[in-house]
């Protein structure tokens, strides 16, 4: 794994927009740079611009994370923000381009811009030249055409594979020639990209070997095991290629691969959100609906027994009146933390072993381990 959720902005993004701006002429750095951007290029412009002294203005779409939006200001950069996607985002920088006379940095189809990304599989390489397969999230395109130029000249027999979200596929239908149509809420806001670059675009028809599509649910995954393993935090595009080797691992049995974790700004409370659905996915977070006759005691007794199976009480309700089978037995719900699937069905068997009726409200996932 190549952890670029490490550099200073914790984004790939950076060099490429290095190697853009240092190729602008004096006259270019004086009148200033524009961008659009989702958030990582958009800090890499921001927090390099200000360092060489440029004016950069950034224009960013409707739903763009807050944690984005205050790295970009930090670094001095201008802030619009406008439209509904990165498209119309773009539309309104290149009004904004002709109207200033600023120059344009686009995020992935430029070719220094695409050169600058491709100086991560160059490391990648240099430092494990065995590899056998690199596995690239791709949102418009600039990182795989630029690793997949760099590696292929390096290594031609290296195979380069794409990720996408499988609501967010548009190379993957580019490169089948099919009609483009994505859409819909993704963790990846970075691979929700519309139109994808035509020089990435013409990259990956000659050098990419194939696509990979992953569920929503995977990068939520991905992104729950890096942090617990690897202690590391990846936003939803930046695990993208983590969650190809759970959701695809089959194709890369024995082999040595390379994957950038490209980016690490997630929203916080989207983190927090991602990792309590984790909890409840591998059984470790559960809820529990136990009938109880209404006398005094009740609810402590059942919470005793709780307790002495190992399980942890996070949350209760006391329900009366909805779904009750009797008004004389009401029902509290539990919400408690176990050490997994395994132990989840210890606590209830338990309970039930001493005449507790219990209802798990929610399915258990995989059991303990699995990565299904």
């Amino acid at each position: 794994m190549k952890f670029e959720n490490l550099q200073f902005t914790a984004s790939f993004k950076e060099r490429g927009a290095l190697n853009r701006l240092l190729a602008l002429s004096p006259a270019e750095q004086r009148r200033g740079v524009i961008a659009m951007s989702a958030g990582n290029h958009a800090q890499g412009v921001a927090y390099h611009a200000a360092r060489l002294g440029v004016r950069a203005v950034i224009v960013m779409p409707r739903g763009t994370p807050n944690s984005k939006i205050q790295g970009t200001q930090v670094h001095g950069a201008e802030v619009v923000i406008e439209g509904d996607s990165l498209a119309d985002a773009s539309a309104h920088a290149h009004a904004l381009e002709a109207r200033d006379g600023l120059t344009f940095i686009h995020p992935y189809d430029d070719p220094l811009v695409i050169a600058g990304q491709g100086t991560v599989a160059l490391e990648m390489l240099e430092q494990h030249p065995a590899l056998d397969a690199l596995v690239v999230p791709v949102g418009g395109g600039g990182l795989i055409a630029g690793m997949a130029v760099a590696a292929k000249a390096i290594k031609p027999a290296l195979r380069i594979f794409g990720v996408e979200s499988s609501l967010w596929c548009a190379m993957h239908q580019r490169l089948r020639n099919a009609p483009v149509a994505v859409g819909g809420d993704t963790i990846a806001e970075g691979l929700a990209v519309r139109d994808v670059g035509e020089t990435p675009l013409a990259i990956a028809r000659t050098h990419v070997d194939g696509m990979l599509l992953v569920a929503e649910e995977t990068i939520e995954r991905a992104i729950v095991d890096l942090i617990e393993i690897e202690k590391t935090v990846a936003e939803g595009a930046g695990a993208a290629g983590f969650a190809a080797l759970l959701e695809h691992g089959g194709l890369f049995a024995g082999q040595a691969v390379g994957i950038p974790i490209c980016g690490g700004n997630i929203d916080t409370r989207v983190l927090s959100a991602v990792l309590m659905r984790g909890l409840v996915r591998d059984g470790r977070l559960v809820r529990l609906r136990v009938a109880m006759p209404d006398i005094s005691g009740s609810l402590a007794k059942v919470a005793a027994m709780i307790g002495d199976a190992g399980g942890n009480i996070v949350e209760v309700q006391h329900q009366r009146v909805f779904g009750t089978a009797s008004v004389r037995t009401p029902e509290v719900e539990f919400v408690i933390e176990t050490r997994g699937r395994e132990h989840t069905l210890a606590v209830i068997a338990h309970l039930e072993q001493l005449g507790a009726r219990v209802a798990l409200l929610d399915p258990l996932g995989a059991p303990d381990g699995a990565r299904t």
